[in-house]
């Protein structure tokens, strides 16, 4: 369990490293590097949960979905706020902002809105809560360990996009992930909840209400 666990964290890391390091994210298009990326998180992921029936078991589907929803619009005026707090106090925040929106060329934005919505969204969710934070709570030891597996693995999460060289992205990416994952960290049965939430959220801050 341990091996695969840092396999499947070191090939997040070389992936992310790809897409994001100035030395090699122009050798294929974001989207498309991205997109296969989340299949290979995903498939690991997956292939690496023996009981994954169980972790995808949706109880209650239709609190799950809006509970999903209402949490990514949370999520958005969060970062909606920090957007304004951070261009106030720091002159280089909004050009890393615009930096990161400047990804969303090369495909229309309705095939962004696809990807993100119904595979690079929820397949993020499953690999880093329902896979790394589930998986490291298992292997950590003392009765904290739950809560250091969450703190982990939204360390994590931001860590992968220091290649970016882009503190905002960085920070976007821990404040995401701490709050995904103090979710499943308090209610791990709410993952198809969070799994609605980074999908609908993606989709929301990339495409369709940009900050």
């Amino acid at each position: 369990m341990r091996r695969k666990l840092c396999l499947a964290v070191a090939t997040a890391a070389v992936l992310w490293f790809l897409m994001f390091s100035p030395w090699t994210r122009d050798l294929v298009n974001f989207w498309i590097g991205m997109t296969f990326s989340a299949l290979v998180l995903l498939g690991m992921g997956l292939a690496f949960t023996p009981d994954r029936e169980q972790v995808l078991k949706v109880e209650k589907p239709m609190m799950q979905l809006l509970g999903g929803i209402l949490l990514a619009f949370a999520l958005w005026g969060i970062f909606w706020i920090g957007d304004k707090v951070s261009a106030w106090m720091f002159d280089f925040a909004r050009p890393q902002v615009e930096n990161v929106y400047s990804m969303k060329a090369g495909l229309p934005p309705w095939t962004i809105a696809i990807l993100l919505l119904f595979l690079i969204g929820p397949a993020e969710e499953f690999f880093w809560r329902g896979y790394v934070q589930r998986t490291l709570g298992k292997l950590l030891p003392g009765e904290h360990a739950s809560d250091h597996a969450f703190l982990l693995t939204a360390a994590v999460y931001a860590l992968v996009h220091v290649w970016s060289f882009n503190f905002m992205l960085v920070m976007a990416a821990l404040t995401a992930g701490l709050v995904w994952g103090l979710v499943y960290r308090l209610r791990p049965a709410w993952l198809p909840a969070l799994v609605v939430s980074h999908a609908v959220w993606d989709a929301l801050v990339f495409i369709i209400i940009p900050i």
